[in-house]
C-alpha cells in the first residue's frame, strides 16, 4: 500500500490509473453477471470464457483510451501551483465522483438493455438517445427509477470515500512540464493504437452470439454504432458481377417488359391480371412485436390470444412467414416499399426517402384515401416524415382529442383508441364515397406493457403477456364494431407483425426469432384456408394487390403469394449488419468483412456447411441485396 501511495504522490496522472482500475473492475463484474445470467445459452469451456475476458479487457481498454483524452490534456497544461490549489482539488474530486456515478449508471443501463435485447449497446441505443421523450417516459414507467438512481448514488459514494485519501495524495505531486508532456504523449498513443487495432468487430471470436456480446464493451459499441448507422455496402460486403446479378434478379421477378440488357437492376415490370379490379377498402394493421409463438396456431398452449386464435381460422393465414428485421421501421419499410433490407439504418430513417414507389402510391393512383395511423408521436423513428413524403395522410397521437385519449403511456395511446379512430376515419371516407387504404401501427405490446384497467384478466404493467393479450382484446373490439359498418363486406383486413418480441439467440440470425403471422380477412371476398409457402414481409404488398386483381407497373421485390409456386418460396431476414436468405432448408447470409456463411437446417440442427454447397443460393442472395443497395443508392425506385 505504501508503494501505491508513493506512486500517487509522484504523479498527478495517477488519478487516471485509479479510474482505469475501477473501470476495468466494474466491467469485469458486469461481464461476469451477464455471463451467469445467460449461462444456459453459452457453449462454456475454459478457452471460451478466457477469451471473453481477455477480449473484454482489450475492448474496455480501447474505450477507456478515448475517454481519458480530455483529462490527460487537462493534466498536461495545468501548472503545478494551479493543480495543487484548493479550487482544483474540489474540481478533481467532483469530476471523479461524477465519473464514478456515470460509470455505474452506464453499467446498470447495460444490464437493463441486455435484459430487453440480449446484446450490448448497439444502433438501437443510438436511436433511443435521439428520442428522449418516449425513452425517458418508458424508463420511468417500466422501472423503479428513484430506487435505482439512489442505489447507484450510494455505491458511488462508498467507492469515492474508499478512494478519496489515495486520490488526495496526487495533489502533492510536482512534475515538470517535460515529464508531463512525455506521459501525455504515451497516453495519447493509446487511442491511436485502439483506432488502428481494435475495430468494431474485435469481439467477434465465436459462433455463439452471446459469447461475442459478452466480450464487447457496451459504450465502445455504442459509439461504433453511432458512426456506422449506414454501412457502405460496396465497401463492406462481398460483391458479385453487377451485370450477372442484374440478370438473376430480373429473371426472379420476371422484369423484362420495360428494361433492356443495358439497364442495371431495372426491375420495373407490368403486373397484369385478367378481369375487373376490385376496389375494396384495405386496413393493414401492423401489430407491435406479435411473434408467431404467441398464437395457438403456432404451438402456444397458454391461450393468451383467445380472439386471434379463433379469428385466424376464419380467413387466410400464412404460417411460414417471416419478418425482414428486428425493428419497427424495418417492418414498415418492407411492408410499404417491398424492398430487401439494406445494411445499417432503415430507409424509413434515411434522408431523401420521399417519392419512393410504395404500396400507398398504387392505391393513390386509383383515388383511394391513403393514411398512416399511429398511436404514438410519429416523429419517433421518422415515421411521419417518411409516410408524408410518400403521399400518405398522417394521423398520430397529436391529432387525438382529449375525449379520445382515455389512456396513454410512453409510447402512445392504447390499441383500442387507435383502432376506434380507424373506424371513425373509415366512416368518414364511406360517407364521402371514397375507398380507403389505412396502415396502422399499434403500441400496446411494448414495455412498459400498460393499458386500461379492467379490460383483461392480467394487471397492466406486469409483462409482455399482458401487452399481447390487450392487443388481442383491442382487435376483438375493433372487428366487432367493424362488422356493424356498411363498409365491412367490402373491406380487406390484414394483420401482420412488425417484428418478433425478441431476436437474441446463440446464433447470428436465429430464423425462429423472425417467425410472425400474416392474416388476411374478408369473409365475402377471401376463403378461409392456410398457406405454408415460405415468405416474408416484402411479399405483403403484391399479395394484397393481387387479391384486389390490380394491374399496375411494379417496382416491388415481393411476389404475390397466391400465385407463387411453392418451390420458389424464400424469406429475407436481417439485422442491421447481417443479410440473410432462407430457402431450401438453408440460410445464407452476408456479413461485413465480405464474409459469406451457409447454414443447413436453420430451424433445427443449424449446421454450418461449405459455401460450395450453395453456389446458386448465394448468387440469388447477392442478387437481392446488391441490387437493393444499387437501386437505393441510385434512387431508381422513384415514382414520377
Amino acid at each position: 500500500m505504501a508503494v501505491v501511495a508513493r506512486l500517487f504522490e509522484q504523479s498527478r496522472f495517477s488519478g487516471i490509473l485509479l479510474f482505469l482500475l475501477i473501470n476495468l473492475g466494474g466491467s469485469a463484474l458486469l461481464r461476469t453477471a451477464l455471463l451467469i445470467r445467460q449461462l444456459a445459452d453459452l457453449d462454456v469451456s475454459f478457452y471460451s470464457i478466457a477469451l471473453v475476458f481477455l477480449l473484454g479487457i482489450v475492448n474496455d481498454l480501447a474505450f477507456f483510451s478515448y475517454l481519458m483524452i480530455p483529462f490527460a490534456l487537462y493534466l498536461l497544461v495545468l501548472p503545478n501551483a494551479a493543480y495543487q490549489s484548493k479550487l482544483n482539488r474540489v474540481l478533481v474530486f467532483a469530476g471523479f465522483f461524477v465519473s464514478l456515478y456515470g460509470l455505474f449508471f452506464v453499467e446498470m443501463a447495460e444490464w437493463t438493455f441486455w435484459d430487453e435485447f440480449g446484446v450490448r449497446f448497439n444502433f438501437i441505443a443510438v436511436d433511443y438517445l435521439i428520442y428522449t421523450h418516449e425513452v425517458v417516459r418508458n424508463i420511468i414507467e417500466s422501472y423503479p427509477l428513484g430506487k435505482i438512481l439512489s442505489g447507484i448514488f450510494i455505491v458511488t459514494a462508498a467507492c469515492f470515500l474508499a478512494m478519496r485519501k489515495l486520490l488526495a495524495k496526487s495533489f502533492k505531486a510536482s512534475e515538470p512540464f517535460l515529464s508531463r508532456l512525455k506521459i501525455t504523449a504515451a497516453l495519447l498513443s493509446l487511442p491511436l493504437i485502439s483506432y488502428v487495432g481494435v475495430g468494431q468487430s474485435a469481439h467477434q471470436f465465436s459462433a455463439n452470439t452471446y459469447l461475442n456480446e459478452l466480450a464487447a464493451n457496451g459504450p465502445y459499441q455504442f459509439f461504433a454504432a453511432f458512426r456506422n448507422n449506414e454501412l457502405d455496402y460496396r465497401h463492406f460486403y462481398k460483391l458479385g458481377d453487377d451485370r450477372q446479378l442484374s440478370g438473376v434478379i430480373r429473371a426472379k421477378l420476371a422484369a423484362n417488359a420495360h428494361s433492356s440488357d443495358k439497364e442495371l437492376y431495372n426491375i420495373r415490370r407490368t403486373i397484369k391480371h385478367a378481369g375487373e379490379e376490385k376496389h375494396l377498402n384495405v386496413i393493414l394493421i401492423t401489430v407491435e412485436s406479435l411473434s408467431a409463438e404467441f398464437l395457438t396456431q403456432f404451438g402456444n398452449t397458454e391461450h393468451i390470444t383467445p380472439f386471434m386464435d379463433e379469428w385466424f381460422e376464419q380467413g387466410l393465414l400464412f404460417t411460414n412467414f417471416y419478418a425482414t428485421g428486428t425493428r419497427t421501421v424495418r417492418g414498415l419499410e418492407a411492408l410499404t416499399l417491398s424492398i430487401p433490407p439494406t445494411p445499417g439504418q432503415s430507409i424509413v430513417k434515411r434522408p431523401d426517402n420521399g417519392n419512393l414507389f410504395n404500396l400507398g402510391h398504387v392505391f393513390q393512383q386509383r383515388g383511394y384515401d391513403t393514411a398512416f395511423l399511429y398511436g404514438g408521436r410519429g416523429y419517433f423513428d421518422n415515421m411521419n416524415a417518411f409516410f408524408a413524403g410518400n403521399g400518405y395522410r398522417i394521423i398520430d397521437q397529436t391529432d387525438f382529442t382529449d375525449e379520445e385519449v382515455t389512456f396513454s403511456n410512453a409510447w402512445g395511446v392504447s390499441d383500442d383508441i387507435i383502432l376506434k379512430r380507424t373506424l371513425k376515419e373509415a366512416d368518414r371516407d364511406y360517407q364521402n364515397r371514397r375507398p380507403f387504404f389505412f396502415q396502422i401501427m399499434t403500441t400496446s405490446n411494448h414495455r412498459p406493457y400498460t393499458y386500461p384497467e379492467g379490460k383483461i384478466d392480467i394487471p397492466p404493467g406486469t409483462g409482455r403477456t399482458g401487452g399481447v393479450k390487450y392487443t388481442d382484446y383491442a382487435l376483438r373490439e375493433f372487428i366487432g364494431l367493424a362488422k356493424t359498418r356498411p363498409w365491412f363486406d367490402d373491406t380487406l383486413f390484414v394483420v401482420v407483425a412488425d417484428h418478433c418480441a425478441g431476436s437474441a439467440r446463440k446464433v447470428d440470425l436465429p430464423v425462429d426469432r423472425y417467425h410472425i403471422p400474416l392474416f388476411i380477412y374478408a369473409p365475402k371476398q377471401v376463403p378461409a384456408k392456410r398457406n405454408d409457402i415460405l415468405s416474408s414481409q416484402i411479399d405483403v404488398a403484391p399479395t394484397i394487390l393481387g387479391l384486389l386483381n390490380f394491374s399496375y407497373e411494379s417496382q416491388f421485390y415481393g411476389r404475390d403469394l397466391m400465385r407463387l409456386p411453392k418451390d420458389e418460396g424464400r424469406a429475407l431476414i436481417s439485422n442491421y449488419q447481417k443479410l440473410g436468405l432462407v430457402k431450401n432448408n438453408k440460410l445464407v447470409y452476408l456479413s461485413p468483412q465480405q464474409r459469406i456463411d451457409v447454414i443447413e437446417d436453420p430451424l433445427g440442427a443449424h449446421r454450418p456447411v461449405e459455401i460450395d454447397s450453395a453456389v446458386r443460393l448465394i448468387e440469388e442472395e447477392m442478387a437481392y441485396y446488391q441490387s437493393a443497395d444499387y437501386i437505393w443508392s441510385h434512387r431508381l425506385n422513384r415514382y414520377q
